[in-house]
């Protein structure tokens, strides 16, 4: 049996739900902004569904799309009220956590074509880093969509001097290549030794295409795991920032459906296990009650 670290689930889509305001391209970030106390309560209940590793609700917060909204002076602001909120919802359930911080693709989710050079990039990236450095234990590079992307956000992440764990989002349907076409196992090659580089992950893919993958990310050497999404599939039209309505969501996905997959890359060899977009915290209780009744040990700590 082995040692897993269980991350929360999808921020955004939920604090959608549970926001009584219209969704905007700023999308969980604009719940940050208005209702703060909406994505405490999300935290809160992730953590009460048995996660171990929280991630901070920030996403959306890169500062080109918050000067695509206007709001780019908000950028300090609202990440240090992010990372204050995953505090302030660890402290008042009482938890004992990784808290991780989200450095999120800076245009927009799935294509690889909106990321900006890598020397650009990494200076985005490694202004955000520094804002949340002081809170976190670690920085989650994720959803990143080519190897330049992965690079980019390296770069910048290694300035803070935290651990980083690094995600990269596959193909719907070959999840042994990244949404650019580029092989994951040339990912891999790419960012072996990268600075204070501590665990490889596959996400916001479907859970099928993180099955083709598993195999490629056990060869990483350093600890590895995924944490996908329930969206039908990421359309080739989708815009980079546009609106999470323009997806849809399956509805076969079940809280023990998903512990089903899940469990099946435990199986190879993750030990990480989690989830993002339309996986929430009936999902992770669910997750968290099959690992204990596999004999797992659920833990906050990298093994």
């Amino acid at each position: 049996m082995s040692n897993i670290v269980l991350m929360d689930g999808g921020m955004g889509q939920e604090l959608v739900r549970r926001s009584p305001d219209a969704l905007t391209q700023l999308w969980g970030g604009a719940v940050l902004r208005d209702h703060p106390h909406i994505v405490g309560g999300l935290h809160e209940d992730f953590l009460r569904a048995g996660a171990k590793a929280l991630i901070t609700n920030s996403y959306s917060l890169s500062r080109p799309r918050l000067s695509r909204d206007g709001q780019e002076d908000m950028l300090d602001l609202l990440q240090n009220r992010a990372c204050e909120i995953a505090i302030e919802a660890i402290d008042t359930t009482g938890s004992d956590v990784t808290l991780l911080g989200s450095l999120p693709p800076l245009n927009g989710s799935y294509h690889p074509d909106s990321t900006p050079p890598v020397e650009e990039a990494a200076a985005q990236f490694a202004e955000i880093a520094e804002i949340q450095a002081p809170y976190v234990d670690a920085l989650l590079c994720e959803t990143m969509s080519s190897i330049n992307e992965a690079q980019g956000a390296l770069m910048g992440a290694a300035r803070a001097g935290k651990p980083i764990w690094l995600a990269f989002t596959t193909d719907d349907d070959d999840g042994t290549k990244l949404r650019s076409g580029e092989p994951l196992a040339d990912a891999l090659d790419a960012v072996a030794g990268a600075k204070h580089l501590a665990a490889i992950l596959i996400n916001c893919t479907r859970p099928e295409a993180v099955d083709q993958g598993m195999p490629t990310l056990a060869q990483c050497g350093l600890p590895f795991g995924a944490y996908a999404n329930g969206f039908t599939r990421i359309e080739t039209n989708y815009v980079p920032g546009a609106k999470v309505d323009e997806l849809s969501t399956r509805n076969d996905l079940t809280p023990e459906a998903y512990a089903d997959f899940a469990m099946g890359w435990v199986e190879q060899g993750a030990t990480i296990v989690g989830g993002c977009c339309e996986v929430g915290p009936a999902h992770i209780a669910v997750l968290s009650q099959r690992l204990q009744a596999a004999g797992h040990s659920i833990t906050k700590d990298l093994t």
